[in-house]
């Protein structure tokens, strides 16, 4: 099974050159070009998030667990980062947006219900997971208000402030605060710094740095031709930016997590299974949405704000609090890991169906 999952991740290796060569060649085919850099940057996020876990698994400790949470969504910062330059604020907001519920829902729905088929109950740590949603429910505050707050004041004809970048200060200071949490002051509630330090410390240190180098620069290259095309693709194809963004922009992002937590779940390891889920969330909220506002200062032609639209703002409250009525008692079974999946797919297919002209 490894040597096939290794052979198919070698084969979809072949779609980056290919990416490149297509927009080189024949830059007007933008659907082919959006589909094939979807397929290329998918290997490559899971290429960042091994060599990751390889440079955690040599380094240990406290610097390992901060590689995975610098690391763990490179690919959908550069794919924000790209956007900004691109002028598409909306379509970085609505990644975010998929990435958080794509997370808590599919990801871990998903892994319910592997895992649930194979084991009738499945256990994980009440308060590790009940520390993990609550710190994302706050996360989600931090993304709510700003977007209640401009439109109460543009309602109300007042003046309207910008308090973006204060949140965004907030947030990640947050994120801060909570890596000394996890990695330092409360690390035993955690197995993920145990869980690396018994994995046999296969590879070398400049190997993994090497692949981490590599993959990250081509994610950059191929998210810029992906980025270049979705505008074309997505009007061609019938959908909006908005679902380009929480859909597809968000799962390609996220595949290699997707196939991790599925896969411990299937080991029976639901507490890494649920902390993949709910701390990836996390991080998009605390760290990459913050990060992309900081950036957008720099590198967009106007600060990006937190004015998400109404429907993502439901869709990120539904989807925190159905992570947090699963989560709460400790454990799960295929049932639960349906109704994920469900809420997931409803939420999507409403915003296939959503008017542009509403968003």
């Amino acid at each position: 099974m490894r040597v096939l999952r290794r052979f198919g991740s070698f084969v979809l290796l072949a779609f980056t050159p290919l990416a490149l060569a297509l927009d080189l060649l024949v830059p007007d085919q933008h659907n082919l070009i959006f589909l094939v850099s979807i397929l290329a940057i998918m290997p490559l996020a899971g290429y960042i998030g091994a060599a990751t876990e390889q440079l955690a698994g040599r380094l240990g400790g406290g610097i390992g667990g901060l590689l995975n949470a610098t690391f763990g969504n490179a690919a959908e910062l550069i794919i924000g980062t790209i956007a900004l330059q691109k002028g598409l604020p909306g379509l970085v907001k609505a990644s975010i947006t998929g990435s958080i519920i794509g997370n808590v829902l599919l990801v871990f729905g998903a892994a319910a219900l592997v895992g649930g088929l194979r084991f009738n109950v499945q256990r994980f740590n009440r308060t590790a997971a009940g520390l993990g949603t609550t710190m994302l429910l706050l996360s989600a505050i931090g993304l709510v208000v700003p977007a209640v707050f401009h439109r109460v004041a543009r309602a109300s004809g007042a003046t309207e402030l910008t308090l973006d970048t204060e949140i965004a200060g907030v947030l990640f200071l947050t994120y801060c605060a909570s890596l000394v949490f996890m990695l330092k002051t409360h690390r035993s509630l955690y197995g993920v710094a145990e869980h690396h330090a018994e994995q046999p410390r296969t590879g070398s240190v400049r190997s993994a740095i090497l692949m981490l180098v590599a993959s990250t620069a081509a994610v950059a290259l191929v998210s810029e031709v992906l980025v270049g095309a979705v505008s074309e693709a997505a009007t061609s194809l019938g959908m909006t930016e908005l679902f380009v963004g929480v859909v597809v922009v968000a799962l390609v992002g996220n595949a290699a997590e997707h196939y991790s937590a599925v896969v411990l779940a299937a080991r029976n390891e639901m507490d890494a299974a649920l902390g993949i889920a709910v701390g990836s969330s996390t991080q998009i909220a605390l760290f990459v949405a913050p990060v992309l506002v900081f950036l957008s200062y720099f590198i967009g032609p106007a600060p990006m704000n937190l004015l998400f639209s109404t429907f993502e703002l439901v869709a990120i409250g539904l989807s925190v609090m159905a992570i947090a009525f699963i989560a709460h008692d400790g454990e799960t079974h295929w049932m639960e890991g349906v109704q994920l999946l469900a809420v997931y797919a409803i939420l999507s297919l409403a915003f296939y169906f959503l008017p542009a002209t509403v968003i």
